[in-house]
C-alpha cells in the first residue's frame, strides 16, 4: 500500500503554530524578521505566498531551519512515496481526516489498531475478514479526531485492550477504567515481539508514540515536515521538540514515520528536511 497525501502543514500553518507555541505575536515576529506585518498576517492565513527571502527570514526569526522552511513554502520537498510494510494498513478516518493504522500479523492471528477516529465499520469489517484477534486499541493522544471511534471499536471487540497514557486517559470517559495506562519505556507483548511506548508530551500532556518493527506511529507529535501544535497544560513546545529529538530522531534512518495526519515519511527524511530540527 502506498499512501498518497499532501503535507499536513502549509508554510502558513507552520508560521502560525510556531509563533503561537513560542508566545510570539505576529507583529513582533514581523519586526524580528524584517517583514511587513500585513504580509505575515496574510502568510499565517495562507492568503499570500512569501518570497524566498521572506520565507527564510521568518524561519530564522522562529528558530526554524530557513532553507527547509522555504522548501515547504515552495513545494520543493515531499517525502518519497514508498509502500508501507506488509503488516501495516492505513485508512483516512471519517468524518475526521486523521490517519488510522492497522497492524495485522495474519500468520500469528494478532492485530492492533492505532487511533480510531470517527466511524469504525471499515475497521470492524476489515478485521473480521481476517482470522485475527484485535489485541490492542492504541491511542496516541486524547483529541477527538483520534479517539471518537474507540467506544464502537471496543464494543465490536470487547477483549481488546485500550492503551493510552494516564494523562490523556480521562478523555475516554468510562473506558478509561480498565485501560492500560502506559508510560515511557513500556512494552506491550504483540505476537512474537513487542510494541514499545515512548512519551512525547507537548501536543497534549499524554501524547505517546508506538514503535514496532521499524515503524513509529507518531500521532500528532511528528508530521512529515512539521510537528503538532502545542496544546498541553503541563508540557510545551520545548518539551515536544526535546522528546522528539531524544526518543524519535535517535531511531534508525529507515524507520517509517506514520503520523496522525499527512503522508508517511522516514526518520532519515525528517532529519534532512523537517524545519523544526
Amino acid at each position: 500500500m502506498i499512501v498518497k497525501l499532501d503535507l499536513e502543514d502549509t508554510f502558513g500553518d507552520i508560521v502560525r503554530k510556531t509563533a503561537r507555541a513560542k508566545d510570539l505575536p505576529l507583529s513582533q515576529l514581523a519586526t524580528q524578521a524584517g517583514v511587513q506585518p500585513s504580509r505575515v498576517e496574510q502568510f499565517a492565513k495562507d492568503a499570500a505566498a512569501p518570497t524566498e527571502d521572506e520565507a527564510r527570514a521568518l524561519g530564522k526569526a522562529l528558530g526554524l531551519d530557513p532553507g527547509r522552511l522555504a522548501d515547504i513554502a515552495f513545494n520543493r520537498w515531499h517525502p518519497a512515496e514508498k509502500p508501507l510494510p506488509e503488516h501495516i494498513g492505513h485508512q483516512v478516518n471519517k468524518p475526521h481526516p486523521s490517519n488510522g493504522y492497522f497492524i495485522v500479523l495474519e500468520q500469528q492471528r494478532h492485530a492492533a489498531f492505532v487511533d480510531p477516529g470517527g466511524s469504525v465499520p471499515n475497521i470492524v469489517q476489515t478485521l473480521k475478514r481476517s482470522p485475527v484477534a484485535l489485541d490492542y486499541i492504541l491511542v496516541t493522544h486524547k483529541h477527538a479526531d483520534h479517539i471518537d471511534g474507540v467506544p464502537d471499536l471496543r464494543k465490536a471487540f470487547p477483549s481488546a485492550r485500550i492503551a493510552v497514557h494516564k494523562l490523556d486517559a480521562f478523555a475516554l470517559g468510562d473506558l478509561a477504567h480498565g485501560a492500560l495506562n502506559v508510560t515511557d519505556g513500556d512494552s506491550l507483548p504483540f505476537g512474537d515481539g513487542q510494541i514499545r511506548v515512548v512519551h512525547t508530551p507537548g501536543h497534549t500532556d499524554g501524547s505517546i508514540c508506538f514503535i514496532y518493527q521499524g515503524s513509529a506511529f507518531t500521532g500528532d507529535t511528528l508530521f512529515a515536515g512539521s510537528v503538532g501544535g502545542v496544546f498541553g497544560d503541563k508540557f510545551g513546545y520545548d518539551d515536544l521538540l526535546q522528546a522528539t529529538k531524544i526518543k524519535i530522531f535517535t531511531l534508525p534512518d529507515d524507520t517509517v514515520v506514520l503520523p496522525g495526519h499527512g503522508p508517511p515519511s522516514t526518520i532519515g527524511q525528517e532529519r534532512a528536511h523537517n524545519p523544526f530540527f
